[in-house]
């Protein structure tokens, strides 16, 4: 898919925000928060300094530029975003930061976890994937004039990959615990929108500095680190080309969060929310033309079969019991 992308000309960047959540371990398997401090504060950088500042020294060390590593809204979670990279590169790294975060966890004799959802009930973890597109050396995000910056090849872009949302969750949110996660309200664009700087919505441009000549990307919300992300950057590609292909457009805006808008405003402004069970993203995905022309028959079969095995094992469980079974598999 990168490859296609090249001869049509497009030279596409990915990068990925990896969230985790940091355990003491317990011999039960439950998951005991390693530290208590909120969100977006020094309080758990200070409780586990140690432990993050060699993180950060053991990504550095294997040549891993990070934009910035800070606590999450989660119970002992943290996020770090990484520099931008060709598609393929982008997806190699996620994976070494995966299993750097894992090692050093292990060495400070922590137990993290990657899961969708850590804690039943409370607000999941992520792993969004940016994006930004440039033809000839120039951003499509830095378009003088044009609305939100946009040039006419990203809009299309953009709206083939937010046309698709429904159906990239089998591959973006492919654990039934994703689901558990993708909810109304809880920073996991459950709805099939975009906004502008909107956190709610599960397709977010990101304006960026408007004087950087490279800045601007858009941001996939609604998928999380049990996906692979070579599935995943590859998927989201093929639906942007085809978007581009078929001239797809985006509709306004969404502004504030689409959950707080009555069910007659989402549907008279088409904002659907995404699949609430892994069943019914199987179900989408597998009549997806797309997908299955990007992955070939039998990969598209694989996934499909997986997808539906994954669901059938979690079906008739409560909500604690497919965390418990799925908390330390990511």
């Amino acid at each position: 898919m990168a490859e296609r992308a090249a001869e049509a000309g497009f030279e596409v960047r990915m990068g990925f925000e990896t969230e985790w959540a940091v355990s003491r371990p317990a011999p039960d398997g439950a998951f005991d928060a390693a530290c208590a401090g909120p969100a977006y504060g020094m309080t758990r950088i200070v409780e586990l300094s140690d432990y993050v500042r060699a993180v950060a020294e053991a990504l550095a060390a294997q040549g891993i530029e990070v934009h910035q590593i800070h606590p999450e809204y989660g119970a002992g979670q943290f996020e770090v975003s990484t520099a931008p990279a060709d598609p393929v590169g982008a997806a190699d790294e996620v994976v070494l930061v995966r299993e750097t975060v894992r090692a050093v966890s292990a060495r400070h004799g922590l137990r993290v976890t990657f899961a969708p959802v850590a804690l039943a009930g409370e607000v999941g973890t992520g792993c969004h994937l940016h994006f930004s597109l440039g033809r000839n050396g120039r951003s499509l995000h830095r378009e003088s004039g044009a609305p939100y910056g946009l040039d006419p090849a990203a809009v299309a872009f953009l709206g083939g990959v937010l046309d698709a949302l429904p159906a990239l969750s089998a591959v973006g949110a492919p654990s039934p615990a994703s689901y558990l996660r993708l909810r109304p309200s809880q920073w996991a664009g459950a709805y099939r929108c975009w906004g502008v700087e909107n956190r709610e919505a599960a397709l977010r441009l990101v304006r960026g500095v408007w004087d950087d000549p490279d800045g601007g990307n858009a941001e996939i919300k609604c998928v999380d680190a049990a996906a692979n992300p070579y599935l995943l950057a590859g998927s989201v590609i093929a639906e942007g080309l085809n978007g581009v292909a078929t001239g797809a457009k985006l509709p306004p805006p969404v502004v504030g969060d689409p959950g707080a808008l009555s069910e007659a405003e989402r549907r008279e402004r088409a904002i659907d929310q995404l699949p609430s069970t892994l069943t019914e993203a199987t179900d989408l995905f597998e009549r997806q033309e797309v997908l299955r022309d990007a992955m070939g028959d039998v990969l598209h079969g694989a996934l499909v079969a997986v997808r539906r095995a994954e669901a059938e094992r979690s079906a008739g469980r409560a909500p604690e019991e497919v965390v418990a079974a799925t908390r330390w598999r990511y």
